[in-house]
């Protein structure tokens, strides 16, 4: 009767040990702009108690954009970065930065827009030439999209790093930027007012509009580590994008975390976030990002088959 005592205590601790290392399994995110639908899902599934299902933990650090969320996974100090765009990250791998690529952030150009006060003499892009133009941080597809306008378009504009929507919107409307930037839902109540007015999107450059713009990524050592964890969370992301793009209970959780009404939420989503543009396998147009890429400086020359294997290696499967 002792021994049997024994084992079952044996048993159950056993069970309990294994219950909280789930339980406990910790991931550290970085996120390029807080609020983003684009980069939701790990705020509204933890909240929703998604990614505890899946046996996730998830501290969430925000922050000013792309570049320095790409900095933060280089680091280590966090385990993924959403967002990131794939110039940048294309950039980095090649010069032996610590990155690998897990899935697709976003593929398309549906959602960033730049702007003017209402009052601005500038009316397009065109009227821009020696203009201040606001991107978020280096590195960014914020960056990348504005060195293409000035490309594009043929306009000499001054790129300046301003951080996130929020704080681009105070710069922009105080004149110390001429042209802001944004990305839905920040930046939609004041177009629809009419105290900013659009001047150009990102999708006004033809070789965004079909390739996957930003990434999701990994550092190396948890890529190869903990692979374990990082199916589970792209797994339990699904699920949250599932639940996001169905349930009115998703929009109202959304709504409410950023505080803007939920007709705006489901504009903000429909209008500006097609589902399939977040799928997280989704890989397009990889070849016109290189060439993005390499023409705009943040490549020296296109990544082999070789290591475009390496970069992808741990890339999102099909859902089942």
């Amino acid at each position: 009767m002792k021994l049997l005592n024994v084992i079952c205590c044996v048993a159950f601790a056993l069970i309990v040990a294994t219950t909280q290392a789930l339980a406990d399994d910790t991931l550290k995110l970085a996120i390029g702009q807080r609020g983003n639908w684009e980069n939701a899902a790990p705020e509204l599934g933890q909240k929703a108690g998604i990614f505890k299902k899946h046996g996730l933990a998830l501290e969430i650090l925000y922050t000013q954009g792309a570049g320095e969320t790409l900095q933060a996974v280089i680091s280590g100090s966090v385990d993924l970065g959403l967002g990131v765009g794939t110039a940048g990250v294309l950039g980095a791998f090649s010069k032996g930065a610590p990155v690998r690529a897990i899935a697709n952030s976003t593929t398309g150009a549906d959602d960033l827009f730049w702007y003017v006060p209402a009052a601005s003499p500038i009316k397009s892009i065109k009227d821009a030439a020696g203009k201040t133009i606001a991107y978020s941080t280096n590195g960014s597809s914020t960056n990348l999209a504005v060195l293409a306008f000035i490309r594009q378009f043929g306009v000499d504009m001054k790129p300046v790093a301003t951080g996130s929507p929020a704080s681009t919107f105070t710069q922009t409307m105080s004149g110390q930027v001429d042209i802001g930037w944004s990305s839905p839902p920040f930046g939609v109540e004041a177009l629809q007012q009419g105290r900013i007015r659009l001047v150009v999107r990102e999708s006004d450059v033809p070789s965004f509009r079909n390739q996957t713009v930003r990434l999701m990524i990994a550092n190396t050592a948890t890529a190869e580590k903990r692979r374990g964890a990082i199916d589970r969370f792209v797994e339990a992301y699904r699920e949250t994008l599932d639940w996001m793009y169905s349930d009115p209970a998703a929009l109202k959780a959304y709504a409410e975390w950023v505080n803007i009404p939920e007709s705006l939420a489901k504009e903000v989503r429909d209008q500006f976030y097609p589902k399939d543009n977040l799928r997280l396998d989704r890989l397009s147009g990889l070849d016109e990002a290189m060439a993005d890429a390499v023409s705009l400086k943040f490549l020296s020359a296109p990544l082999t088959k070789q290591q475009q294997d390496e970069l992808f290696k741990y890339y999102a499967r099909p859902a089942k």
